[in-house]
C-alpha cells in the first residue's frame, strides 16, 4: 500500500456474529481511517455485510478474542492501530481523542475507560470482575488503572514487539502487562459505554466471566519481562 493510500489509522474490530451492530459501528469510523473487521467464524452475515459497508475483512478461523485481535494487528498498516468492540457498546467516532496522545508522542498506549450510560450497559458481575482485575494490575505493574479498556490505541510496530501470545480472553490484559514491563506510558481516557447489541460472548454470563478471569489470572502469573522484552 502506497503512502498516498495509507489510512490515517486502522481500527481492528473483532467480530463474531455482529451483523446487527455492524452498520452502527462502521458508519462511525472516522473519515480517512480504515475498519479492519476480523471475522472469527461468524455464522450470520457479518463478513459479507462488513465488506459491503466498505470494511477490510480478515478471516481468522481460530476462535478466540486474542486470535482475532492478533490477526487484525498483523493486517494493520497505518501509523496507529486502534482496537474496539464490534457490538455497538463503544463509539469508534471517539477514537481520534484516544489516538492523539499516541500521535503526539505523549503516550504509548491509551485505553478508553468505560463510563456506563445506563445501569444495564455493564452487568454487575462484569463490573466486579473488572474492578478485581484493575486491583491485580496495580499490584502486578504499578499502573493505577480503573478499567481493562477494550477501546485502545497504540503504534502497531511497538505492539508487535511486545510478542503477545494469548489468543483468548487474556489478550487485552497481556498487552497492558507487557507494555508496563517495557516501560510504556499508559493513559486512560473516559468514554461512554452503551448497552451492547446482543449478548456478550465473554461477560454475558457468570460462566463466561469466570473463564475470562481465569485466562487473565494466567497472564498475571507470567514472569516480568525486561524493557527489551526478554525474561529477567
Amino acid at each position: 500500500m502506497t503512502d498516498r493510500h495509507r489510512p490515517l489509522a486502522d481500527v481492528v474490530l473483532p467480530c463474531l456474529n455482529e451483523a446487527a451492530a455492524l452498520p452502527w459501528v462502521l458508519e462511525r469510523i472516522p473519515p480517512g481511517w480504515r475498519a479492519i473487521v476480523v471475522d472469527n467464524g461468524s455464522t450470520d452475515s457479518s463478513a459479507k455485510l462488513a465488506a459491503s459497508l466498505g470494511a477490510h475483512v480478515v478471516g481468522e478461523p481460530v476462535r478466540g478474542f486474542g486470535a482475532a485481535c492478533a490477526a487484525g494487528l498483523r493486517a494493520a498498516t497505518a501509523p496507529v492501530v486502534c482496537f474496539c468492540d464490534c457490538d455497538a457498546s463503544l463509539d469508534p467516532g471517539l477514537l481520534p481523542s484516544l489516538a492523539q496522545p499516541v500521535l503526539d508522542g505523549e503516550a504509548d498506549l491509551v485505553l478508553g475507560r468505560r463510563r456506563p450510560t445506563t445501569h444495564g450497559a455493564w452487568p454487575m458481575h462484569a463490573r466486579l470482575a473488572n474492578r478485581e482485575l484493575a486491583r491485580l494490575i496495580r499490584r502486578r505493574t504499578g499502573l493505577h488503572l480503573h478499567d481493562l479498556g477494550p477501546m485502545r490505541v497504540a503504534r502497531p510496530e511497538a505492539l508487535l514487539d511486545l510478542d503477545l501470545t494469548d489468543r483468548r480472553s487474556g489478550y487485552p490484559l497481556q498487552m497492558i502487562v507487557r507494555a508496563a514491563d517495557a516501560g510504556w506510558r499508559v493513559r486512560e481516557v473516559d468514554v461512554p459505554y452503551y448497552p451492547r447489541a446482543g449478548r456478550s460472548k465473554v461477560t454475558g454470563t457468570w460462566r463466561g466471566t469466570w473463564y475470562a478471569v481465569r485466562d487473565m489470572r494466567a497472564v498475571l502469573s507470567e514472569p516480568p519481562r525486561s524493557p527489551a522484552g526478554a525474561l529477567r
